[in-house]
């Protein structure tokens, strides 16, 4: 695929891939496996997550940092508002400015453990919308944000919601990444939502391969997010299987990305969890591959 089109003429979609900063040695080397399978892709970039109340900091940092200089892509680090003061909050990112870091991925963040209720930081950036807004006025950072298809779990209604977006939007950021969904229907009537609320920053879908259901229902229960019926037929009986879940999945979440791609879709923000395999096959799928593996087919 020498053109970087696909069936149909379309052009390759472009891509990016969020990791999680690792707690042991065995998932450092996993992660690295999964940057070193995943970086010939070219993805546009590579974000690395950051724990509640600041609790991987440091390995977040140490990440996107390694990410950039041994992997050669351009690394995206999440801040929240959780649990620092602003004047914390804009060491970190000045920080991140100075080791050449440009994308900040920018979140309000989650309670930290134990407890069930956002509640601002006194002193800190009190929501996302602020963060950015803070963000702008250290540097000219590239700045991505959350976005709800099915609204967010704190959200007072919908339209709340979107009011939200528009604001972290308006306020300085570049796009938005949207929580995973698993009805693409769902992601195609959230994109006419914000086209009507006058929102024209680009809205990239965030994928989410399924490899084992019931976490994935445990995830969907927390973050508001259906699952639907089909999806739950597709790996029923495969429990024990692991090798046919995979299978099942690459396939589920490879027809999703076409069909987002038959709405005009060109981006997809894929959310790993540390693993290359599922990924790189539906990247395949998508027609992204390796230059060297289409300067191969060409000749």
């Amino acid at each position: 695929m020498s053109n970087g089109l696909i069936g149909g003429g379309r052009p390759a979609s472009k891509i990016s891939f969020e990791f999680f900063p690792p707690k042991t040695e065995e998932m450092e080397k996993n992660l690295w496996q999964a940057v070193e399978r995943l970086a010939p892709l070219s993805p546009r970039f590579m974000s690395v997550t950051y724990g509640a109340g600041g609790s991987t900091r440091s390995r977040t940092h140490a990440t996107v940092r390694r990410i950039e200089s041994d992997a050669g892509i351009r690394a995206a680090a999440h801040l929240t508002c959780v649990g620092s003061t602003r004047e914390e909050i804009d060491e970190v990112a000045r920080d991140y400015w100075k080791s050449g870091i440009r994308h900040i991925v920018a979140l309000r963040g989650d309670p930290p453990a134990g407890e069930t209720k956002y509640t601002p930081h006194p002193g800190g950036y009190a929501y996302a919308a602020d963060l950015v807004a803070g963000l702008k006025r250290i540097a000219d950072f590239e700045i991505s944000v959350a976005a709800y298809p099915e609204t967010h779990p704190d959200a007072v209604s919908a339209e709340a919601d979107l009011d939200n977006l528009k604001r972290k939007i308006d306020a300085g950021a570049t796009r938005a990444i949207t929580q995973y969904f698993l009805d693409i229907d769902v992601f195609l009537r959230f994109r006419d939502r914000v086209a009507a609320k006058g929102i024209t920053a680009p809205i990239t879908p965030g994928i989410l391969p399924v490899t084992n259901f019931a976490t994935l229902v445990k995830f969907a229960k927390q973050c508001g997010t259906r699952v639907p019926v089909w999806l739950a037929n597709l790996f029923e009986g495969l429990d024990a299987d692991p090798d046919t879940r995979k299978l099942v999945a690459a396939s589920v979440a490879a027809e999703q990305c076409r069909r987002l791609q038959e709405y005009g879709v060109d981006e997809f923000h894929f959310y790993t969890l540390n693993r290359a395999d599922l990924t790189y096959a539906i990247c395949h799928i998508l027609g992204v591959r390796p230059k060297a593996a289409d300067k191969k087919a060409v000749a």
